[in-house]
């Protein structure tokens, strides 16, 4: 098995947690590179769900090692209470979970100026300070998991961290001023329980590299929710595409032999912004409820968003990854729809776009070109290969792949690991 990367090509919650799990089975490490708990992955094992936000979603296998990268922003109660679930499950992590130490870390103060910037300005974000957490590292006056090994230093940096957040939370939003003892004394306490964790991630994933041993590289997000590239200002803030995974982890771009690209077989988001295709109210009566389509955010609890298959944004995604070859997932939602509808293009009145806009404007105007084509009306979710589909499910992913010039690798038929249809013309004996 090569090292491949799993990105999501949509605007997040795609099912790149199940893909990596399924791929984990066979891979020695997984490795994390951006982002921070915003993410949320779920994977369902003998009917137990796993969620995860941190931690990789290969952590479940007791044979790989697991790494959190440099790229990453890291809440520490988070990844603690995450840590706490898997010894409930007793799930054993020792020696198999490992720290960059070039990580950021979210203090209080991230949260909450998160929290009072989006009542001025409203992105739709999950409020975890994740963004003010990468504003400080980009402005240098951030703290690093490696800052929690020296304590002395520690508490002088903060202190002249906390000393800059709150001059902002009381002249800018009005509010009381955060204790340095109480934040000190807070983060002390995980620093003792997270030290041990921390590793030179890079210098252990170079070597496994070099040792031709399996490597997963797990992106979080989705790639429209890219900070450069993404619907620009609704995005994440951090390189969420195959790119950021070299620089979020410190390895070189030549590491990654292969890279999969996550769809719903529809499209949903969460949060604020333009959606080209999202349903009408009447369209949606069609439609699974939300809890039916397990539709409702594992980060924010929100309903998501949804609407009909994009190709002009899968065709961007996979320009973007440079991606391989496509997941499908969660093919089963929609088993009871009459008609299935994909997008093959945009037009603002009758000029025709030809690429995917730049602007949250121009997207917002666009009209989506749709073909429709049958629905199977039957249940898939027990069907284990792909010549067992019925004929109109294949016909679908046949289109998806001639108007996005890829080859679908993997379908996703439900939540649990056996509920997935291989296709061996990717993935062979190498990476199953």
């Amino acid at each position: 098995m090569p090292a491949v990367a799993v990105v999501g090509m949509q605007w997040g919650d795609e099912g790149k947690g199940k893909v990596i799990d399924l791929l984990s089975e066979s891979a020695g490490h997984i490795a994390r590179a951006q982002g921070g708990n915003n993410a949320g992955h779920t994977v369902v094992v003998s009917d137990k769900e796993y969620r995860f936000h941190l931690l990789p979603s290969g952590i479940l296998y007791p044979h790989t090692k697991c790494y959190i990268g440099g790229g990453t922003v890291i809440d520490l109660k988070s990844l603690l209470g995450e840590l706490e679930t898997l010894r409930r499950y007793g799930i054993d992590f020792k020696n198999r979970l490992f720290i960059s130490p070039y990580a950021h870390i979210i203090f209080p103060y991230h949260r909450l100026l998160d929290e009072l910037s989006e009542t001025v300005h409203s992105i739709g974000t999950t409020k975890r300070g994740i963004g003010p957490c990468y504003i400080d590292k980009a402005a240098r006056v951030g703290l690093r998991i490696a800052d929690l090994i020296y304590q002395d230093t520690f508490a002088d940096k903060l202190a002249k961290t906390l000393h800059l957040k709150n001059r902002e939370l009381v002249k800018m939003y009005g509010q009381p001023p955060l204790d340095i003892e109480d934040v000190l004394t807070e983060y002390r306490t995980y620093a003792a329980e997270i030290v041990p964790f921390i590793a030179p991630v890079e210098e252990m994933l170079y070597r496994a590299s070099q040792n031709g041993e399996k490597i997963l590289y797990e992106g979080a997000q989705g790639s429209l929710l890219d900070v450069t590239f993404g619907t620009y200002p609704y995005v994440t803030s951090s390189c969420t595409i195959a790119g950021g995974i070299p620089s979020g982890l410190g390895v070189g771009p030549t590491n990654i032999n292969r890279v999969v690209g996550v769809a719903k077989a529809y499209t949903t988001r969460v949060g604020n912004g333009p959606f080209a295709t999202e349903f009408s109210q009447d369209e949606m009566q069609f439609f699974p409820d939300h809890i039916a389509a397990r539709e409702i955010g594992v980060t924010t609890g929100r309903k998501r968003r949804i609407g009909w298959f994009d190709v002009p944004m899968l065709r961007h995604s996979i320009h973007l990854n440079g991606a391989d070859s496509l997941a499908i997932m969660k093919l089963d939602i929609l088993d009871e729809l009459d008609e299935l509808k994909i997008c093959v293009g945009y037009q603002i009145g009758s000029q025709k776009i030809r690429n995917f806009p730049a602007t949250i404007e121009e997207l917002a105007a666009v009209q989506p070109i749709y073909e429709t084509l049958d629905g199977w009306k039957s249940s898939i979710g027990a069907i284990r290969s792909y010549g067992a589909l019925p004929h109109a499910a294949r016909a679908y992913v046949r289109r998806i792949e001639e108007l996005c010039e890829a080859d679908v690798s993997l379908i996703s038929v439900g939540p649990r690991r056996d509920q997935t249809l291989w296709l061996d013309r990717f993935f062979g004996e190498e990476l199953k």
